[in-house]
């Protein structure tokens, strides 16, 4: 005879089950994360990496130190030339580029006959304008601008002549001397001379030099970028076995990039600022010597510094150099280190 089978006794999820109630899921389930949050520790995560790399440059004071002296030097020079030509611009700015042939009259031609020569000179078809100077009119301007009004003293009548300015219509270098020399042989002139001719030779040297400091400042650059692309490709081989460990976990290339990059932003922003310190020590250096050579020339004129555009150009340059070089080392070698890869060196 059989003994009675024994009835195991119901569990919770079966009393559920039978009273019509779903039963519970089982295993992992998937939480949904809010936009504002991921947004809050993608932020935080970007100021951590932040502080670690700055503090990481401390700890190596010595490299970090030459690192940027040489970042700052190699941004400091373009700066430097750039900041120099605008001074050199600012004060040639004043000065009328356009050639003019200024026409001395003689002294013993009366007032009335220079004007009616340089109404004739109106008449001309190859000339645009017809300035009159009257010798009154120069002897008041000499007083007001000239140091040695005091000669004039000695003399018992003015001795300056009127003086006719007149403009070509053609800026030609090849006609206007013949020009000149044609104003210069009309009766009554006592000489010509072709105005203006150092200003447009100084104009193509500063557009000579403007475009050497293009020049030197983008092989600067290309040298900023080799400095800290190396640097950080050194980094980078220094933490070969924490980028393994991190990518053996799980770490994303832009994760492990991360504080790469925030180095070179470091040394690009760093060097920077150093570059700009350079330069203003230099223009202040400069700046005495400068206004002394301005009043030789009788010529009010103060030495300018980068200015605030300038300087944020100068500094968001030196970042952006700093990133980019950081980024080509990055890229290329973030490539060469991953789990199960050979390592250079290794048999």
């Amino acid at each position: 005879m059989s003994r009675p089978r024994r009835k195991e006794p119901e569990t919770p999820a079966q009393r559920s089950t039978e009273r019509g109630a779903t039963a519970p899921r089982r295993g992992a389930q998937q939480h949904q994360i809010l936009f504002a949050d991921r947004s809050r520790s993608w932020r935080r995560h970007h100021l951590n990496v932040a502080r670690e790399s700055l503090l990481r440059l401390k700890q190596t004071p010595v490299a970090s130190v030459m690192t940027l002296a040489v970042l700052a030097i190699a941004l400091a020079l373009p700066g430097f030339l750039l900041a120099a030509l605008g001074n050199l611009q600012a004060l040639t700015d004043g000065w009328d580029p356009q050639p003019r042939i200024a026409l001395y009259m003689q002294t013993e031609l009366s007032d009335a006959a220079i004007d009616s020569f340089s109404r004739e000179l109106l008449l001309r078809e190859d000339l645009s304008s017809v300035e009159l100077i009257s010798r009154q009119k120069g002897l008041e301007e000499f007083r007001q601008y000239s140091a040695f009004a005091d000669l004039l003293e000695r003399f018992d009548s003015n001795p300056l002549p009127a003086v006719i300015m007149v403009l070509p219509k053609d800026s030609d270098p090849l006609q206007l001397p013949l020009v000149r020399n044609e104003l210069a042989a009309l009766p009554g002139v006592d000489e010509a001379q072709l105005d203006m001719e150092w200003v447009q030779r100084l104009a193509a040297g500063l557009a000579l030099a403007q475009r050497g400091s293009y020049v030197l400042g983008g092989l600067l650059a290309l040298a900023v970028l080799l400095v800290v692309g190396n640097t950080v490709r050194m980094t980078i081989e220094s933490r070969r076995d924490e980028i393994l460990v991190s990518k053996l976990v799980g770490a994303t290339d832009a994760w492990v990039r991360r504080p790469f990059l925030y180095s070179g932003f470091w040394f690009g922003l760093l060097g920077g600022l150093l570059a700009w310190l350079l330069v203003q020590v230099a223009l202040m250096l400069l700046a005495q010597p400068a206004q002394a050579l301005a009043d030789l020339y009788l010529n009010e004129f103060e030495l300018q510094g980068l200015g605030f555009q300038g300087s944020m150009i100068m500094l968001a340059s030196a970042t952006l150099l700093g990133l980019s070089g950081s980024w080509l080392a990055v890229s290329r070698h973030l490539r060469e280190i991953e789990p199960g890869a050979a390592i250079p060196g290794d048999v």
